[in-house]
């Protein structure tokens, strides 16, 4: 037994002594199948990451911005399976470390804003707030989207211009977006005078909104008598509507209401106010002080003593 053991304690011996027998300078054969396990490795995680991000990001990115994380992640993985593999090389990586350090330290600070945006873009795609075609407020600017690109986003205002927003930008922003949920509210506030019925004007302004195929039964519409006013009675309208067609809704449904209520004697004012003035007038001509006296002047004419000829007097005029 102990034979045995000793041929194979021997045999494991020279297997090892085989192995980290140097081939090329100070690199041995178990360095060398070191290194290509780890290349196999790092080659078959490039292989699955590339598939990976093509099926899950096809459908949500364009194809350049696509190609382009693809293309940055293979060579992240490289690199880092370049780093993993100068160790086995010999290769002595404190020098390394520090001037990569150093060169890592000053490209950060020069190229902040573009990383900074990289990142932001690479977690807007993995987060999805917003959505290419969606309707978004962004501080005051409101538009639709039209391109989600890995460094900026594109969209389109109501008045047909195209703005480039950096990524960092709307990461960084609280956004709006008004159409990622299925329904959406709009209100009107219809004012009517004080002499209509207002239940009479309320159940026209319900039987409008019920002849509107958007105007959403679940949830209903609201329509109540809100506020007296100075110079009417202000009835609150509220409708829901899916978020794709309320606009259209909102801007067509207050001139029917209007013109409806016209045609039932109903009318919305326009703003008044009534003065009260009292018939008579008394005034306390007790409280009136006579006006002081003119003091009159004499005229100095040509008889003054002092008068002199070619100097000049009060009222001459001359041509010049």
């Amino acid at each position: 037994m102990s034979n045995v053991s000793g041929v194979a304690e021997g045999t494991g011996s020279s297997i090892f002594d085989l192995l980290s027998k140097p081939l090329i300078g100070d690199i041995a054969t178990y360095d060398l199948l070191y290194i290509a396990i780890i290349a196999i490795v790092g080659v078959m995680l490039v292989r699955i990451i590339r598939m990976w991000l093509k099926r899950s990001f096809s459908d949500k990115m364009p194809k350049s911005d696509l190609d382009l994380v693809i293309t940055l992640t293979t060579y992240l993985i490289y690199l880092v399976v370049v780093l993993s593999i100068l160790p086995y090389l010999h290769f002595d990586l404190s020098g390394l470390f520090v001037a990569g350090g150093i060169i890592a330290v000053a490209i950060a600070f020069a190229t902040q804003n573009i990383v900074a945006n990289l990142v932001s873009g690479i977690f807007l795609l993995f987060e999805r707030p917003i959505k290419i075609g969606d309707n978004i407020s962004i501080g005051s600017l409101t538009a639709t989207v039209q391109k989600i690109q890995i460094m900026s986003t594109i969209v389109r205002t109501y008045d047909g211009t195209y703005v480039r927003i950096p990524n960092s930008k709307i990461f960084t922003s609280d956004i709006t977006n008004l159409v990622i949920h299925p329904a959406r509210r709009f209100d009107y506030t219809i004012g009517i005078r004080y002499q209509d019925d207002a239940d009479t004007a309320i159940s026209i302004i319900k039987k409008m909104i019920e002849k509107e195929p958007y105007a959403l039964k679940s949830p209903g519409p609201s329509v109540y008598v809100d506020k007296l006013d100075d110079s009417s009675v202000n009835i609150v309208v509220k409708i829901w509507a899916p978020s794709l067609y309320w606009w259209g809704l909102r801007t067509e449904l207050l001139w029917k209401i209007k013109v409806e209520l016209e045609k039932n004697g109903i009318q919305i004012p326009f703003p008044q106010q009534e003065v009260w003035f009292n018939n008579i007038l008394k005034t306390d001509m007790k409280a009136v002080k006579a006006l002081p006296p003119i003091k009159e002047i004499p005229f100095q004419g040509d008889s003054a003593p002092d008068a002199e000829i070619g100097k000049s007097r009060p009222g001459d005029t001359y041509d010049w």
